[in-house]
């Protein structure tokens, strides 16, 4: 017969054994997934949405053309028809209408978060170059690229507030994709098989900016009313800005002049 001391302990030890197996099964149960919140993009009011526009110009001697080299590789050569291929840093049109110029909204839209647009931003690899030789995105857009040259390429953006995009492409391969979470002016881009290929990415937190044509000419649709430092970076020429006003419903000319 059990004593009644032994039978205290026994008594405590299934008590405890229980509390343990309750603190098990709560531990158990599967936990509550997290809520995430939708993200909140930013509208612009169409009834009070102004337009800005401008040229960027060049004034001066331009820097002599440089003949770029590709006899080391006979694709390349092919690829130009035996073309002279020229490095232009600074290139122009009529009345100095300056290409390649990344113009953009530097200061003015802080707190707006903008929905990057779903369509992707091109550059091929052609004639063993970069075409556009300068391109814009906004952050988290994709960025497409083609390999349409009869030879390897390797495409290789080296940002410094993103991560290092490096990446192979064979001749008649698929076109690779990417995206730049972060704002960032401007991102260099090279080619690690051909050391003369050049690009620069500008990647921004809104939709307001354009790379020029021969034509020099920009022009934004849709701008939200406000007080901006519009900015124009070129690779050559470094970069000028210049403070607007935009009224409501209003119409803004702004000119740079590169000399």
């Amino acid at each position: 017969m059990m004593s009644q001391k032994t039978s205290g302990r026994w008594i405590v030890a299934l008590l405890a054994g229980l509390a343990l197996a309750g603190c098990g099964s709560k531990s158990e149960e599967p936990k509550k997934a997290a809520t995430t919140r939708p993200v909140e993009y930013y509208h612009v009011d169409p009834a009070t949405a102004g337009t800005i526009h401008g040229r960027i110009l060049f004034h001066g001697v331009k820097p002599p053309k440089k003949a770029i080299s590709m006899d080391a590789d006979a694709a390349c050569q092919q690829a130009n028809q035996g073309k002279t291929v020229y490095e232009e840093t600074v290139v122009t049109g009529k009345d100095g209408a300056l290409a390649n110029a990344f113009v953009y909204i530097k200061t003015g839209l802080e707190g707006k978060n903008f929905e990057p647009p779903k369509e992707p931003v091109h550059i091929a690899q052609h004639g063993c170059m970069f075409e556009p030789r300068a391109i814009g995105a906004v952050a988290g857009q994709v960025i497409d690229v083609a390999n349409t040259d009869p030879v390897s390429h390797n495409f290789h953006a080296m940002p410094t507030n993103n991560r290092d995009w490096d990446q192979q492409q064979s001749p008649g391969a698929a076109d690779i994709e990417h995206r730049f979470p972060r704002p960032e002016i401007m991102i260099p881009v090279k080619c690690n098989v051909h050391a003369w290929m050049r690009a620069y990415i500008g990647v921004m937190p809104h939709p307001y900016f354009a790379v020029t044509t021969t034509e020099g000419a920009y022009q934004w649709n849709n701008v939200p009313p406000g007080d901006y430092t519009v900015a124009v970076w070129h690779e050559r020429l470094g970069e000028r800005t210049a403070q607007l006003h935009l009224a409501a419903n209003g119409k803004a000319d702004l000119n740079f002049t590169f000399e």
